[in-house]
């Protein structure tokens, strides 16, 4: 299936972006059609054929509904600049805006001469001629979209659209002598929604910037010289140079050059990073102060930016079981407020005669303006997805607003051991010398010596432990006997390092050492002078994450298929009580099936690779240090950009911050609403309470989902 994106220029209502989803679905050969309002854009998917057909369909419904939104395929424009040797072409930032600016010229002059006409018309109340004629054109001045767009869809058999709903409701003013009231309400809807426009647009602009960066240009070495050209056409082994100020356009190493990186779009790190020549860098990182050649280690589909927007860009796809309620909510809440407005003026006219129509159409007149659920269709998946653009700020990625929703309601965080709680480096945590030897120095310079030939971790972890500098004219001779160490003749003497089984089988007698780490021990010339403790070194954060955890109330626990004294002396030193050991795979599924089961909401936390299973099972998976790693992206709900465990309860607190704003504009919008439909019910509400909780209440609902863009976990 071949999935083609349509960028919707000027898609400011999210009640028409549902209607264009739905309809769009009906098409024969589209599949799984989604409409992301936050970032105007649609994509679909099909089996390649056809491709222009489809997206012609796709457009006509888009200007049945929207005739000012302007469709168009999303594409990267290919632009090639030849320059000599060493000289690299400049680079033109540029931004694409996404959606249409609504402050345009025309509407503003049109709605300013709609208020002053309608002051005039106040103004001239005795002069009935006058009066009536400048309401007229005020009316029409303002309202003609909205008529225009209402007989369309009337002629299509929507009723239950807002331009509909406002039509009706102004109409049954102007019927009843209201002439000031109707003009009003078409003029303080246009009003309303070109605020709302405006803030809808804004936020949409901060979301689209938090994700904007893509690089939309390489400097690649071609032939003697440097050509521009997109980063889609860059070869892997190709050599780009990147300036300063300039992004990263694809992963690679440095072949040239040094400089420091700002990967806060990648990892959420505000301090930047020096990076040296031998050095693996992330497209998608700027340059800040020095000029870079590097050599591509990845064609741009597979590079690190690539995959980070495909994530985010699919996260609309997956909506939060709230978003998709108030998506079905909204079909059934307008009908029912129509009807009810319907009978409000039907069944007490049968009741009381007709002398009372007037005031009673009044009543249903308010519950028509009142009833466009506008505030909830647009600010809900706003919040949401504003949400996950501050999580992908803070180097955490979200799959989707359900995992995020998911991720607030969380009690039990259970973590994998090696590469998610340790780093999966070796480190020497202690030494123990023989009791006949004092000199530490001799023994750390004996097993630098043994060790330096030898690639193995553990090896490695001792030469990285010592500052020795080894004499390679010292070694004589290497033995290497597999899974046990290592026996090396030196001008030293001969050297034994490995476990005790090497020990024994070289006839040295040694003291065992009882600690849950892994012991090398160490003899020279046949005597025992001492032992190194390895152990896998702990995370700098891992603690203080734990801690911060346990005194949110969350359940900690640590699962390992590691042995069970090394899992024990991890758990303690990080404080958690309930740690689980040699564990196969299975084991760790059947654990936390058993936690679900008991009505936990489980977080797993694992490498994303060998944890799959659990990733998969768990409430919500989440990967550790998934930067370039693909099985934990696929596995994984959530996948953390560094190894860093404390950004587990930043993506909690975004999830909670995230929810406690969607549930208050619900609650806002809601109430509202009710407020004034119960008082437009005894007659106590007006057309003009009835417009606040219209476009007033999604306005302000807008600027209230921007704070889960702007809040800091």
């Amino acid at each position: 299936m071949k999935k083609t994106v349509l960028v919707l220029n000027g898609l400011g209502c999210a009640h028409c972006a549902t209607k264009i989803e739905a309809r769009s679905k009906n098409i024969v050969g589209v599949h799984n059609v989604i409409v992301d309002f936050s970032r105007s854009r649609l994509s679909f998917e099909h089996n390649g054929e056809d491709t222009d057909a489809l997206i012609n369909q796709i457009t006509q419904i888009v200007k049945t509904l929207e005739p000012d939104v302007t469709v168009s395929p999303q594409s990267t424009a290919s632009r090639q600049s030849h320059s000599p040797d060493n000289h690299a072409h400049s680079h033109d930032d540029h931004e694409h805006d996404l959606t249409k600016t609504p402050h345009d010229v025309k509407a503003l002059t049109r709605l300013g001469l709609s208020l002053v006409l309608f002051t005039v018309g106040l103004l001239t109340k005795n002069l009935m001629p006058v009066h009536l004629t400048v309401l007229a054109i005020a009316y029409v001045l303002s309202g003609h979209k909205v008529l225009m767009r209402s007989y369309k869809n009337i002629r299509r058999g929507d009723f239950f659209d807002e331009n509909f709903l406002m039509s009706i409701a102004t109409f049954g003013a102007i019927a009843i002598g209201e002439y000031p009231e109707a003009v009003a309400v078409m003029i303080f809807y246009e009003v309303g929604e070109y605020f709302q426009e405006l803030a809808v647009n804004r936020s949409k602009h901060a979301i689209g910037s938090l994700l904007n960066i893509r690089p939309d240009e390489a400097s690649v070495y071609r032939d003697g010289f440097w050509i521009t050209m997109v980063p889609e056409n860059v070869k892997v082994d190709d050599i780009i140079l990147v300036k300063p100020g300039e992004r990263v356009p694809l992963d690679g190493i440095i072949t040239e050059g040094s400089s420091n990186l700002d990967t806060s779009a990648l990892t959420g790190e505000s301090l930047p990073q020096f990076y040296d020549s031998g050095m693996n860098v992330l497209s998608g990182s700027v340059v800040l102060n020095g000029i870079l050649k590097i050599r591509v280690t990845a064609i741009f589909a597979e590079s690190t930016v690539s995959r980070i927007l495909e994530l985010v860009e699919n996260a609309t796809s997956n909506k939060a079981p709230t978003e998709n309620f108030i998506t079905k909510f909204a079909r059934y809440y307008t009908p029912i407020v129509v009807a009810f407005a319907a009978a409000l003026v039907i069944i007490p006219t049968l009741l009381f005669g007709t002398a009372s129509f007037d005031e009673w159409l009044y009543r249903g007149l308010v519950f028509l303006v009142i009833s466009c659920p506008c505030a909830l269709v647009v600010s809900v998946p706003l919040g949401f997805f504003s949400g996950i653009g501050n999580a992908s700020r803070n180097g955490i990625l979200v799959k989707g607003s359900n995992y995020l929703e998911a991720l607030q309601q969380v009690d039990t965080v259970i973590f994998d051991k090696t590469g998610t709680l340790t780093e999966g480096v070796f480190e020497v945590y202690q030494t123990h010398l023989a009791p006949a030897q004092l000199d530490e120095h001799l023994l750390i310079t004996i097993a630098t010596l043994a060790e330096f030939h030898s690639n193995h971790p553990i090896a490695r972890s001792i030469i990285n432990y010592s500052d020795h500098i080894v004499n390679l004219d010292d070694i004589l001779s290497l033995e290497e006997f597999s899974g046990q160490g290592v026996v090396v003749k030196s001008t030293q003497g001969t050297i034994v390092a490995g476990n005790i089984k090497l020990m024994a089988s070289q006839n040295i007698d040694v003291v065992p050492i009882e600690t849950p780490y892994t012991q090398i021990y160490v003899a020279l010339n046949g005597a025992y002078i001492g032992a190194f403790d390895i152990r896998d070194r702990i995370k700098k954060d891992a603690k203080s994450a734990i801690m911060a955890l346990k005194d949110s109330g969350y359940q900690v626990m640590m699962l390992t298929g590691d042995r069970e004294a090394a899992a024990i002396s991890v758990a303690s030193e990080l404080g958690i009580e309930n740690v689980y050991s040699a564990l196969l795979p299975t084991d760790k599924y059947e654990l936390v099936m058993r936690q679900i089961a008991k009505g936990h909401k489980v977080a797993f936390v694992g490498d994303g690779i060998n944890d799959a299973p659990v990733l998969a099972v768990a409430t919500v998976g989440i990967s550790m240090g998934a930067i370039g790693s693909d099985a934990a992206i696929e596995a994984s709900d959530i996948v953390l950009m560094t190894d860093e465990p404390s950004k587990i309860l930043q993506a909690i607190k975004i999830s909670k911050k995230t929810k406690q704003i969607v549930m208050q504009n619900i609650v806002f919008a809601l109430g509202t609403k009710g407020i004034i439909m119960a008082l437009g019910t005894v007659g106590l509400s007006s057309m003009w309470m009835a417009i606040f909780a219209d476009v007033g209440v999604t306005f302000i609902a807008v600027l209230n989902a921007t704070r889960a863009l702007h809040y800091k976990p």
